[in-house]
């Protein structure tokens, strides 16, 4: 086995400007590096089998889960259980980078969950 990293994981893009690593792509369980830019949002969604933690490694994000907001600094992260409505979105000045670990797989199991008012769901 050979060290991962982000010069040799394999890379895609997302959202506005967004990418991610796949630094463990298993069925079982999934470890991602991901990277938002300034002002940027993930789509408010759930997944129905698979259990995540974010972790942010550099920067602050914002992981709104089932209506509440928390702010995460580096070094902090926070547990997204099966069925639960959430999204990570990037309000401060610089880069976010955080790590994403699914348990199983999070990839194909996304259902999008919308907030009732669209005004409030950027």
């Amino acid at each position: 086995m050979s060290p991962v990293s982000r010069a040799n994981a394999e890379h895609y893009a997302w959202g506005q400007g967004c990418d991610g690593w796949h630094l463990l792509k298993h069925d079982g369980l999934s470890v991602i590096e991901e990277r938002m830019p300034s002002g940027t949002a993930e789509v408010r969604h759930y997944h129905l089998q698979a259990r995540q933690f974010f972790y942010v490694l550099a920067g602050q994000a914002e992981l709104e889960v089932e209506g509440v907001t928390s702010v995460l600094d580096a070094g902090e992260g926070l547990h997204v259980a099966p069925g639960q409505a959430h999204r990570m979105r990037n309000h401060s000045n610089t880069d976010t980078r955080f790590l994403v670990i699914s348990s199983p797989r999070a990839h194909g199991d996304r259902v999008p969950a919308p907030l009732t008012d669209p005004e409030t769901d950027r």
